[in-house]
């Protein structure tokens, strides 16, 4: 049973930056793909970043250069850290695998972001 939980959300103003954390347990972590993914309200959840093992990364369009994926294998945890936020970019923040059949249905609570003058 794989467990994933999604934090370091929060307010923000348009400019500022966030680092989201997600813990990973249950699995060996080490061999999938991840990606963060985010479901704003009223929308579909989109895949905004992933990550590969080997650590190449590849983003959405609309985040490319301003938001960079991470992993740390010994720590079973990707990271999301978030420059230059827009308030375009609020929504719910999720962790899971690339795709998230992988893990079998399995989704944390996510963590908010919410950016706002």
């Amino acid at each position: 049973h794989v467990q994933l939980v999604e934090s370091g959300g929060g307010l923000v103003q348009p400019g500022g930056s966030l680092r989201l954390s997600c813990a990973v347990s249950g699995t060996i972590f080490s061999i999938y793909t991840m990606g963060w993914y985010r479901q704003a309200l009223g929308k579909q959840r989109e895949l905004v970043a992933t990550i590969i093992n080997s650590g190449s990364t590849n983003y959405v369009d609309s985040v490319k250069g301003r938001f960079t994926i991470s992993r740390d294998n010994a720590k079973n945890t990707v990271y999301l850290q978030m420059n230059s936020l827009k308030p375009d970019d609020t929504a719910v923040y999720y962790c899971n695998a690339d795709p998230p059949d992988l893990f079998l249905g399995s989704w944390g609570q996510g963590t908010q972001v919410t950016v706002s003058s």
